[in-house]
């Protein structure tokens, strides 16, 4: 994927990275390398816009996410939770597993989260998306989540 600044100065183009899965691209001032980590934000950020998306992760992965986000204090954890990328040398896939809201279309919100996230992916990082993924884990219930936590029945 090449890409020309408005003079045609600088021509960017990918290219494989010393590490594993990053994304490299290399212009005539030099490099710049994009970790996967850094897609797989993006993708999740990009999912969790969508009108519709609850939340992002499986049941489990969500409880570890939550268990590691109260030990660590927060972090990046969370922004990546639910959300598998792959990236190679000009493009990248992405696998999410999404928790939906009850009502929404899902086809719709299928179609609207694989248009956002290869939006924000290939505006943010110059990759080409050739597939997004998405697996829907759960349906969120209007009142599902209690206002307040419950009592431990053993002390």
């Amino acid at each position: 994927m090449n890409q020309t600044k408005a003079q045609g100065t600088d021509v960017a183009q990918t290219r494989p990275s010393a590490h594993r899965g990053n994304a490299e691209l290399l212009s005539e001032h030099g490099r710049t390398t994009i970790a996967d980590n850094v897609v797989a934000k993006i993708a999740g950020m990009a999912a969790r816009q969508v009108n519709g998306v609850y939340a992002l992760g499986a049941g489990m992965s969500r409880a570890l996410g939550a268990m590691r986000e109260a030990l660590t204090g927060g972090g990046g954890a969370a922004s990546t939770q639910g959300v598998v990328v792959e990236v190679g040398e000009r493009q990248a896939a992405a696998d999410l597993d999404v928790i939906v809201e009850y009502g929404v279309s899902i086809p719709d919100l299928a179609a609207g989260v694989r248009r956002n996230v290869i939006d924000a992916v290939e505006n943010m990082c110059g990759l080409e998306v050739t597939e997004v993924n998405i697996t829907v884990d759960d349906l969120h219930l209007p009142g599902e989540e209690s206002a307040e936590p419950q009592e431990a029945r053993v002390r």
